[in-house]
């Protein structure tokens, strides 16, 4: 079980206070990057003041992107090691997947309505799957929808690598996702609009524990 704090940001100086502050509570970092046209939302978009927390941090990357393949590089040479792109706006799931195993892991994102049946790599290809579970993705602090958590269930029963979710995970959702099988779970408003993100961070992990 692993709870990860995620950033969603438009500037660098909100990410950095972020990855300080990170730093001195645990060692992964959710990194959200979307490019205004995946969805009506746009963050930092820039790879390379990253560089410097790759030594610090394990830092993934969730690519809420056209074709998330053209990025893969770039974001991979400041150090990020692993890669969750959404099949909604990828042209080739292989070829994704080829990309980022260059790299580091890769798994395959999945936005709330699509259906598991989007994926079309065998399960034992990826290194974990990403369940979007609140109502919009692309923004920070819609609550979970317990309609998405069916999804997870259902993949649980398919394979063992791990799932994650992303989308309204906060101490009591936690809970929920936990038991429909997910194993990582991103946190992101529910951590930074605290004024105390470490100890809400730990709270998430008591939560699970």
């Amino acid at each position: 079980m692993q709870v990860i704090p995620g950033i969603l940001e438009r500037d660098w100086h909100s990410i950095e206070s972020m990855l300080e502050q990170i730093k001195t509570f645990t060692n992964t970092a959710h990194i959200d990057i979307i490019d205004g046209r995946f969805v009506n939302n746009k963050t930092f978009l820039d790879p390379e003041p990253f560089a410097k927390y790759s030594s610090d941090l394990f830092l993934e990357l969730h690519m809420m992107v056209i074709d998330p393949i053209e990025l893969v590089e770039q974001w991979a040479k400041v150090g990020f090691r692993r890669f969750l792109g959404h099949i909604e706006h990828m042209s080739s799931q292989k070829d994704f997947i080829e990309q980022a195993k260059k790299y580091g892991e890769v798994g395959l994102a999945l936005d709330g309505p699509t259906h598991i049946n989007a994926i079309k790599i065998p399960f034992e290809r990826l290194d974990s799957i990403l369940v979007y579970t609140s109502s919009q993705v692309g923004f920070s602090g819609p609550p979970l929808m317990d309609d998405r958590l069916d999804k997870v269930r259902h993949l649980k029963r398919l394979t063992n690598i791990p799932i994650e979710v992303d989308g309204g995970i906060n101490d009591r959702t936690i809970k929920r996702a936990r038991d429909a099988g997910a194993s990582r779970f991103v946190a992101t408003s529910h951590i930074w609009k605290s004024q105390n993100p470490a100890e809400q961070y730990q709270k998430l992990i008591e939560a699970i524990s």
